[in-house]
């Protein structure tokens, strides 16, 4: 299935890792979103889970192995071209991760990664500081 004016959604997942009061972020390598600041995650692949897929999308752009502790948010990310047909649509799961090994480095589809506090996270698309907020509400709430 293409990914660039598809026949039906792509299923997405994307993990908010929080250590230290920071959250870590990927400048993404490809359309959509080439070049912004973003959460490490990717497309399902056919056969995978939720969980597994996230996995395997983390330590591919970051090099870290992650555990997904808590479903956060799922939205649909629809983007239309200029003439209005719709040229992304995703339907994207966001997990919060704990991290279990490895340790972060660029690769893969990301160009950068680094570890960002809650002041700037002004630079990241609305919906993308929505969710990582949420994951931190989340967290404040835990026993």
């Amino acid at each position: 299935m293409t990914r660039e004016y598809p026949d039906r959604p792509v299923v997405g997942v994307g993990a908010i890792i929080i250590e230290n009061d920071r959250v870590l972020l990927i400048q993404r390598g490809h359309a959509p979103m080439q070049g912004e600041w973003s959460l490490p995650g990717g497309a399902l692949e056919v056969g995978e889970t939720l969980e597994d897929g996230v996995k395997r999308e983390v330590l591919e752009e970051t090099g870290l192995h992650v555990k997904p502790v808590a479903r956060v948010e799922v939205f649909d990310r629809i983007a239309r071209d200029k003439s209005g047909r719709v040229q992304y649509h995703y339907v994207l799961v966001d997990f919060l991760c704990r991290v279990t090994g490895g340790s972060a480095s660029c690769a893969s589809d990301a160009m950068d990664l680094r570890w960002a506090t809650r002041d700037e996270l002004d630079e990241i698309a609305p919906f993308t500081r929505a969710v990582i907020l949420e994951a931190w509400a989340m967290m404040s709430s835990e026993p």
